[in-house]
């Protein structure tokens, strides 16, 4: 009996644990589900939710109508974004080996950021810290996350593009960053020696850190001077945001 219940664990066929939230980290019924969410004690995997703001989804124009947000702003935005919170999270937390955000638009899923570690030591300190943080004016609200295998939490339908639930569908709707920005980011630990990657104080890193922070500066007012449509949308942030970027700390 034993082990035909650990063969089950977190499967459909269990009746005690929710396998959603094994699954993908979150449930639809949230505190109400009837089946048990068995939150981690230690993972690599740090959930942050609600924390990214699609401008498509929320951006309004004054009679309420949705402004018009092309693709292309809207892959810059969405650029600038995940860079910015990769590189804070990795410069002061530590080793990212990825990083996904949910296009999803139900409320357990829209703008979810999941950060995948290398160490759980680091993801551990990562809540604990984020928890104190702001991030565009609003509290950041992190958690440990049973999800380290993406593969079985993402949508197979849509990524062949045939999810008929489109954006409300239960499992992961993984947003795209473009590729130079893949290469740019996931390349920085390549880059690093194995005795620096543990040395997070180090000359060089504060060096390559204070780099990458420069780069998204000028990304970030670049694109604000060029694209109207979201100047509208970021109006709206703290004008202490604009000038020092979105994280804060309580």
């Amino acid at each position: 009996m034993a082990e035909y219940l650990a063969s089950i664990f977190g499967t459909e066929k269990d009746k005690v644990n929710c396998s959603f939230y094994f699954k993908i980290g979150a449930c639809r019924h949230g505190d109400r589900c009837s089946r048990i969410h068995n939150k981690p004690t230690f993972s690599q995997t740090v959930l942050i939710l609600n924390l990214y703001c699609n401008p498509q989804n929320s951006a309004k124009s004054a009679d309420g109508s949705h402004s018009t947000v092309s693709d292309e702003e809207m892959q810059e935005h969405y650029d600038n974004f995940f860079e910015e919170v990769f590189v804070e999270c990795e410069d002061r937390y530590g080793e990212i080996e990825e990083m996904n955000v949910c296009d999803n638009l139900g409320d357990h899923l829209v703008g979810n950021v999941y950060i995948k570690f290398k160490y759980e030591e680091d993801a551990e300190k990562a809540v604990v810290d984020l928890n104190n943080r702001w991030f565009g004016g609003r509290a950041i609200n992190a958690e440990l996350s049973p999800v380290t295998d993406f593969r079985e939490a993402c949508c197979r339908q849509y990524e062949m593009g045939e999810c008929t639930r489109s954006g409300f569908c239960n499992f992961m709707h993984l947003k795209p960053i473009s590729r130079e920005l893949r290469r740019e980011l996931y390349g920085r630990k390549r880059k690093r020696s194995p005795a620096r990657t543990r040395r997070r104080s180090s000359p060089a890193r504060n060096r390559r850190s204070t780099r990458s922070r420069s780069r998204s500066k000028e990304r970030r007012r670049d694109y604000r001077a060029n694209s109207t449509s979201l100047e509208r949308y970021r109006s709206h942030s703290q004008d202490k945001d604009q000038r020092e970027g979105r994280f804060g700390r309580f």
